[in-house]
């Protein structure tokens, strides 16, 4: 989780604001961690963003 807070501190605004999706990709990132652990949270995160994120519609997402 110490690396997606990292991302949500230091990565330019422009690069943060491109997920059409609630929650945001990184919030969704934390939430599935706490939710499933890091095995299965990282095989969410990994759906979430190379599959459901490539769309151009806006989403709501929960894990």
């Amino acid at each position: 989780m110490g690396i997606v807070k990292l991302y949500q501190r230091y990565a330019p605004e422009e690069t943060r604001r491109k997920c059409l999706y609630k929650p945001t990709c990184s919030e969704y990132a934390i939430l599935a961690l706490k939710k499933y652990g890091l095995v299965k949270g990282l095989y969410k995160i990994y759906i979430r963003l190379f599959k459901t994120c490539r769309g151009i519609e806006y989403g709501i997402d929960y894990p």
